[in-house]
């Protein structure tokens, strides 16, 4: 069960380190909008009853993950709201939902009071997760990249867990339909040149994750053909 108040503070810190210049948390009664509305209508859209992966539970790993990959970021606190905002909008029978919950960043941070170019980065990043390609000298694309990824290096529990929760997201999509695209998806990973970009992602994950992405491909592929 995620910590809803530990939640809270973790985004209040990043949104007054981003509204602020230097990053220096702004905690004077003119320092900007109250942050707690912003926080609850995001934590409602984390709880929303289609998510089955794309929980509390995800944008908690994901938060996690940052912390471990801070010292590879530029601007850990623009990250940090990336990571709340990146799935912030969720269907899946939807394709645009990372362009609608950039767009969402947009709207909101810039209400909230964070400069305009730290509302640009947060929804730029927002949108790098549609690819997870980020380039060479991105250092907060890279950091946000790896810190969603990084379950693909899970145990294998956590990691089945995580390929049960994705399947019952896609519960309306037939078990071939559904086999043929993850199968699709998995291949495309492994054919990348690295799965995490960071220095500490590369060391720590990257072996696991290929191990994890190649074992769900064998077992996929061994469940039989697809229907003619």
């Amino acid at each position: 069960m995620a910590d809803l108040d530990a939640l809270r503070a973790r985004w209040t810190r990043a949104l007054e380190g981003a509204r602020t210049p230097g990053g220096t948390p702004a905690r004077t009664p003119d320092g900007g909008p109250d942050p707690s509305p912003y926080a609850e209508n995001l934590l409602a859209r984390w709880q929303e009853p289609q998510r089955h992966y794309h929980t509390l539970t995800h944008l908690t790993s994901v938060l996690d993950h940052i912390d471990v990959l801070e010292k590879h970021a530029e601007d850990p606190d623009v990250v940090r709201l990336a990571a709340w905002f990146h799935d912030a909008v969720y269907l899946p029978d939807r394709s645009e939902n990372e362009e609608r919950s950039a767009r969402l960043a947009e709207r909101a941070l810039t209400e909230a009071g964070v400069p305009e170019a730290r509302t640009a980065e947060v929804a730029r990043l927002v949108r790098l997760t549609i690819t997870h390609d980020p380039a060479d000298d991105d250092r907060d694309g890279q950091v946000l990249c790896d810190a969603d990824l990084a379950i693909l290096a899970a145990p294998p529990s956590a990691y089945a867990a995580y390929t049960a929760a994705v399947r019952e997201e896609y519960h309306f999509v037939p078990n071939y339909a559904f086999r043929d695209g993850r199968s699709a998806i998995l291949q495309q990973l492994l054919s990348l040149p690295r799965l995490f970009r960071t220095p500490y992602g590369a060391a720590e994950w990257e072996g696991t994750a290929r191990y994890n992405l190649a074992a769900e491909l064998e077992l996929l592929t061994s469940a039989g053909p697809t229907p003619g």
